[in-house]
Parts: structure tokens; C-alpha cells; sequence
């Protein structure tokens, strides 16, 4: 795997170059960036895609969040619905714009997919227009691949860290009905919808209701993150409807790998 190996020699200098790796968010980032690779290629070989495809998934996790470092360098959270930074556009913009991708990656073979799958993979719905079937392929891929993670990190993970929450806004907090209701019928939450701190949790457990594959759906149950994460926080105000989307999401991955 040539092309994933050598934009990896890169990533690490390029990380180390530009920097803070005692600042903890940097190194939540570059653990998640790792995290995704091993999840695009658990992706690629479940469903038996060829070495070309899994090289590409995992040189495309490696890049997917390069815009992520300097948004946490000069904003101090990944919040971008109070900050207006699409890390994903930015992403494309430093890679492509200025050129970044060819340190990373020899080849332009791959660029327009690797530019519509990193500039796609945070977006609230797929736009499938005017994508080749390569394309939309990888960006589906990334996609499942950073939702995994999102849940392997919420599981053990500093919440402030990742959310500029606590777990007091979390517990303390109400489901507002919007929330609930878009939960309850199996949809992603958009972050203008979020209101309270426990909005924003549930908001991250239903990105399984945006997971593509079936393999992907294996690894997050092989986890057991849907459990971990509703059992990770002691809810005090909303109990009985934390229970209730708990049982919901569980039904929604047992129905699917049937």
C-alpha cells in the first residue's frame, strides 16, 4: 500500500511541523485520524474491495480531517456551530488550493475523488450528484469510517474535549421534541436543532441512522458503542426517554444485520 505509506510519512511531519502535540485536542485529532484509517480499511476488507480501493479509503481517512488541526489551533473547539469553521472545506482548500495534496500523495490520479470524499464527509446529507460510482463509493466510506470513531471516542474520551460540554450540561439537561422526535424516527439530527446539552449527546448516537454499510454497522455492534454510549452518563432529568431511544437504536441495528 504505497500511496497510504507514503502520504503517512507526510501527515506525521507535516503534524509535528505545524503543531502543539502537548495541546490535547491536537492529539485527540491525530488519535481519531489513525482511528478512521483502521476503520476504512476494516470497511474495505469486510467488503472484499481491492488492495487499489483500500489504499485510497485509508490515504482518504489520513486526509479527511487535515483541516481539523488548525481550527483547534486557532479556535479551541470542534464545535462548528458556534464558530462557522467547516473544517471539511478548509480541508480541500489547504490540500488543493495550495497544493498540499502532492506532499501527500505523488499521484494525481485519485484527486478529484479524494477532493469530493474529504470535502463531502462531514456534510449533514450526501449530495450523490455529479459523482462517479468511484466517488461516491470513497465518500461513503469516509463517511462511516469518522462516524465509528465519533462513537469509539465518545465512549472513553474527555467530553469537553470534544464537545465544549460537561457532563453535568448532559445529565442535568432536557431532549427538546425536535430532537426526540427526528430520533425517534430514525433520522441525523441537524445542529441548528440542538438546544441542550443533551441534545447534543443524542445527536451523536444518531449518526448510525447515516451509516451506509452493513459492514460498518457489524463493527459499531462487534463495540458494543451503542450500550457504551447511552450507559456512559447518569441522566437525571430525561431517564425514561434516554431508555426509550436506547431500545430504539438497538432495534435499528439488530433489524438491519438481519
Amino acid at each position: 500500500m504505497n500511496m497510504y505509506n507514503d502520504a503517512q510519512k507526510y501527515f506525521n511531519f507535516f503534524i509535528k511541523s505545524n503543531f502543539d502535540l502537548n495541546n490535547e485536542k491536537i492529539m485527540h485529532k491525530v488519535k481519531h485520524t489513525y482511528q478512521v484509517v483502521n476503520n476504512a480499511k476494516y470497511i474495505c476488507e469486510d467488503m472484499q474491495l481491492s488492495n487499489e480501493d483500500k489504499d485510497l479509503a485509508m490515504a482518504i481517512a489520513l486526509l479527511h480531517d487535515i483541516g481539523r488541526f488548525d481550527q483547534a489551533k486557532q479556535m479551541n473547539t470542534f464545535r462548528e456551530d458556534i464558530t462557522n469553521y467547516d473544517h471539511a472545506t478548509l480541508g480541500v482548500k489547504l490540500l488543493f488550493e495550495q497544493n498540499e495534496i502532492r506532499n501527500f500523495i505523488e499521484t494525481s490520479k485519485y484527486d478529484e475523488i479524494i477532493k469530493k470524499a474529504v470535502g463531502s464527509h462531514s456534510k449533514y446529507i450526501l449530495d450523490e450528484t455529479n459523482m462517479t460510482d468511484k466517488e461516491l463509493l470513497h465518500s461513503k466510506i469516509i463517511r462511516d469510517a469518522d462516524k465509528i470513531d465519533s462513537f469509539r471516542a465518545k465512549t472513553t474520551d474527555d467530553i469537553y474535549t470534544m464537545a465544549n460540554i460537561t457532563e453535568k450540561n448532559i445529565e442535568e439537561s432536557k431532549i427538546t421534541d425536535k430532537v426526540y422526535n427526528d430520533f425517534m424516527n430514525e433520522k441525523t439530527i441537524l445542529s441548528k436543532d440542538r438546544k441542550t446539552g443533551i441534545d447534543i449527546w443524542v445527536s451523536y448516537i444518531a449518526f448510525v441512522f447515516g451509516i451506509y454499510f452493513n459492514s460498518s454497522l457489524k463493527l459499531i455492534k462487534e463495540k458494543d458503542y451503542i450500550n457504551q454510549l447511552f450507559d456512559r452518563f447518569v441522566y437525571k432529568s430525561d431517564a425514561e426517554k434516554m431508555v426509550l431511544l436506547k431500545d430504539k437504536t438497538n432495534n435499528y441495528l439488530n433489524n438491519k444485520l438481519q
